[in-house]
């Protein structure tokens, strides 16, 4: 007797119907996959945010190298001190027959890199070193080179004022630009048109919030002085520190018989039984300060008080200093001044070092430096 078997049919689905659920399927799949990407997205991003707001200062900078030329070592030291980072090594000496060698003695590739170099000392040794030091940083694949230059060399010829004159700075910023340098950080330029003189981004930083907080913290009396400008070209800088003290300012219009000599002086303003505070952006020989301490003695002032933010001091201007009738002569440390202080109690200088290290801090980082230009970090 042969057993029977029972079949059931099973009916597939049709082609058309197995496509639709194929592609709900993936549609479903990918929908899964995509949210679960941008949970871990999200809690990587917040883990990061989280960690960037607790961090240190320098582990939020990685990348980044300070090096710094002959000219003002010390103040490369307290930059980097600030930022939490040692200076970069760096050996920069003379050959025999005076021409100048660099060596960068650590891997720059890929580096954030920032040399500091002042134009004062031996002003064309100096810039050919840092134009060297720009262009070896640039060929050994540094991702950008930062020319920090506290005090700006040749700013004093930016502009063709007679005949065959040459206009040096244009020059100067022509070099930095073929050396390979992507940013220039620098302070009170001679004339701010310089920095039209660049293809490159320029931030002119200000030691006007530095010279308001000396004046308030060192003048006692200094809501009855007097922000005094040694020049027409000044006029612009003293009015906008009297207008933050809320006090007066007033102007001395000067008239050269030639370079580093003044014919005749003529007061604007009243500084008569006030003290006098002198303000402009450099002081060479200090034939124009001398000239107007006088000037303004003579015009009643009680006492005298000169700032300015490059003390380049050159020739007499030590002595004219001690023998004039300043209270005090203030400048800041653009440019070295140890030895001056040596041999001039009335020469005090103001450290404007953490404004660099906080306008490198905010250029490494992508932020803004805009901050800088009216406040003085602590």
């Amino acid at each position: 007797m042969r057993r029977r078997h029972s079949f059931t049919l099973v009916e597939f689905p049709s082609l058309e119907t197995q496509k639709c659920m194929y592609m709900n399927h993936h549609i479903v799949t990918n929908h899964n996959q995509i949210d679960h990407n941008e949970n871990v997205s999200l809690k990587a991003q917040t883990t990061s945010d989280s960690s960037q707001e607790h961090s240190p200062l320098h582990s939020r900078m990685p990348n980044i190298k300070v090096f710094g030329g002959s000219s003002h070592p010390e103040l490369t030291k307290l930059i980097c001190a600030r930022l939490g980072l040692e200076p970069g090594r760096v050996v920069t000496k003379k050959f025999s027959n005076r021409e100048t060698s660099v060596e960068i003695n650590e891997s720059v590739r890929g580096e954030d890199v920032f040399i500091v170099q002042s134009g004062c000392g031996e002003i064309n040794d100096n810039l050919m070193e840092l134009l060297i030091m720009i262009n070896a940083c640039k060929i050994a694949s540094a991702s950008r080179v930062t020319a920090v230059i506290p005090c700006f060399p040749y700013a004093r010829q930016d502009r063709k004022d007679k005949s065959r004159a040459p206009i040096s700075a244009k020059l100067v910023a022509n070099m930095l630009s073929v050396a390979g340098a992507d940013h220039i950080i620098t302070m009170d330029l001679h004339a701010s048109q310089i920095q039209g003189f660049f293809d490159i981004p320029v931030d002119n930083l200000f030691a006007e919030p530095a010279v308001i907080r000396w004046i308030s913290l060192h003048i006692p009396d200094f809501k009855n002085a007097v922000i005094v400008s040694p020049d027409a070209g000044g006029a612009k800088r003293v009015t906008s520190i009297a207008d933050r003290l809320n006090i007066d300012f007033a102007l001395i219009h000067k008239e050269r018989k030639r370079a580093n000599e003044i014919d005749s002086m003529v007061l604007v303003g009243d500084v008569s039984k006030r003290i006098a505070i002198l303000v402009d952006d450099m002081a060479d020989t200090c034939g124009t300060f001398e000239c107007a301490s006088q000037k303004l003695l003579s015009a009643g002032a009680s006492k005298v008080y000169a700032i300015c933010t490059h003390g380049i001091f050159s020739g007499p201007a030590v002595s004219r200093i001690n023998n004039s009738p300043f209270e005090a002569v203030v400048v800041t440390n653009t440019i070295p001044q140890e030895e001056n202080m040596k041999n001039s109690n009335k020469i005090q200088v103001i450290d404007v070092s953490m404004m660099f290290s906080e306008a490198i801090r905010r250029t490494h980082n992508g932020e803004s430096v805009s901050y800088l230009f009216t406040q003085m970090p602590l």
